[in-house]
């Protein structure tokens, strides 16, 4: 079973759940008796916004994020946590509602009432649906490929912990040499498959899905190494938990059947922060567009008569998780730019940039046009800036994590936009990924909306290219 097809299965089985809750709920409250009715409530409309507001709820919470199947307890809580929350709020709309108009406090009772009848339905949905993937994975539906880096005891007995689990659905298909000279338990019954320098391909040719550390001793440098040659790839990492300090506070627990494992799944930020991210960036990204317009014009017709050439210009840049994607800027370079040197940075005092683009760049207004990438998608308000393949491949090769940029979608101004000037030299780079790790390590709404302020102190006092 696809992802997908997991995903229209967890939601269509949540729909009649919450709606079982609903009508029995509305059956239990109008016939039982236990409860004053100064008017009939309304049924079918009501329905469909309780519906609404939890599948937004268990969406913002996360209950639709994995296809490995959790063990039975830990699903039970996470629909415990999440009916408890979204009640929560429930209760606080009806108290506030309850005041406004004067209604007895005693009618709020019926939320607890309404929680434990979806808390039930929640159950015995979610229970069904977990139990139909457990088959489906033991009959080798939806099974995903794993490699064990690591030769040793250590990387043996892992996978024959995991061979004994079916119900996770991993199917090690075999071991990659971290060091040549570690010592090898029963080589010819281990199949090795490759070493770190080749896991890229090694990736590729077996589609495979999740890593695997089990190292006889601790080897810091190839964990972080094959973390950045990662990076950019939707893998699954994992470690046996004697590994866990080296990575401090970049690893998850995440206990699976008893397996020790421990997820290297760094949440960068919390799913309802990660909506509302992007809903801020689509309306942001359209006021915006309108407030400016007046300035757009202006600004293109300026670029026009400057000099000889298209108002806007679109340049291929890396996107979330390394997607290409076309950005658009006003022109501020002749056309011609790096037609004699390649791909090169821009310098201070750069000649090849126009008169109307010195501005323009020093205010920010070249950025402007990045606003329709906000609304498509492919950027945010706020995040590291995108850089072209060109220089992410050169620079990766230079700069140990330098790829980790790629975890979040790119912004049109960021941490080290507002921390540090354009780029011109390789030490600038350097200089700004550590701007960019620190906001991908501390990503919130908190951070953004103060990256926002300092951007709007930037484009104000032209603090910028050239000061």
């Amino acid at each position: 079973m696809s992802k997908k097809a997991e995903h229209f299965l967890l939601i269509l089985c949540d729909f009649v759940a919450i709606n079982a809750a609903w009508m029995t709920y509305f059956l239990i409250r109008v016939n039982a008796g236990w409860f004053d009715l100064i008017v009939m409530p309304d049924f079918l409309a009501p329905m469909l916004i309780v519906y609404i507001y939890w599948f937004l709820v268990f969406h913002t919470i996360g209950l639709y994020r994995f296809w490995f199947a959790p063990s039975r307890f830990d699903e039970l809580a996470s629909i415990f946590k999440a009916t408890i929350y979204g009640s929560a709020l429930l209760f606080f709309l009806i108290f506030m509602d309850d005041s406004v108009h004067g209604v007895a406090s005693g009618n709020r009772t019926v939320i607890v009432v309404y929680w434990a009848l979806l808390f039930f339905w929640m159950s015995v949905s979610r229970l069904t649906v977990r139990g139909i993937q457990i088959k489906l994975l033991v009959k080798g539906i939806g099974r995903k490929n794993a490699i064990i880096i690591g030769i040793g005891a250590t990387a043996v007995e892992v996978k024959k912990e995991i061979d004994n689990v079916l119900e996770l659905g991993i199917d090690v298909i075999g071991f990659i040499d971290p060091l040549k000279n570690e010592e090898i338990v029963s080589k010819n019954a281990i199949p090795v498959i490759g070493t770190v320098e080749t896991i890229e391909r090694t990736i590729d040719e077996y589609a495979v899905k999740e890593i695997i550390f089990a190292f006889e001793q601790k080897h810091e440098d190839i964990v972080i190494n094959v973390l950045n040659l990662c990076e950019t790839k939707d893998i699954g990492l994992k470690i046996v938990p004697d590994l866990y300090e080296i990575l401090s506070g970049q690893a998850r627990s995440a206990q699976l059947y008893g397996s020790p494992l421990v997820d290297i799944n760094p949440t960068i930020m919390p799913a309802w922060e990660q909506q509302a991210k992007r809903v801020m960036d689509f309306i942001s990204a359209i006021i915006l567009l309108v407030l400016s317009s007046p300035m757009i014009i202006i600004t293109a017709i300026a670029i026009k008569l400057d000099s000889k050439g298209p108002v806007f210009y679109s340049q291929e840049r890396c996107g979330i998780n390394g997607k290409p994607f076309k950005i658009l800027k006003f022109r501020s370079m002749r056309t011609d730019a790096e037609k004699q040197s390649g791909p090169v940075w821009s310098q201070k005092g750069d000649t090849r940039i126009t008169r109307v683009g010195q501005f323009i760049r020093k205010v920010r207004i070249d950025e402007l046009p990045q606003m329709w990438n906000v609304l498509k998608g492919e950027m945010s308000l706020i995040g590291p800036r995108p850089e072209r393949p060109y220089f992410v491949e050169k620079l990766a090769k230079e700069i140990p994590y330098y790829k980790r940029r790629l975890r979040v979608r790119p912004g049109v101004t960021g941490w080290a936009q507002v921390m540090h000037k354009y780029d011109e030299s390789f030490d600038d780079v350097k200089a700004k990924l550590k701007y960019d790790l620190f906001y991908i390590e501390n990503m919130s709404l908190r951070m953004d909306f103060k990256i926002l302020l300092r951007t709007v102190f930037v484009v104000l006092f032209g603090k910028g290219h050239y000061d």
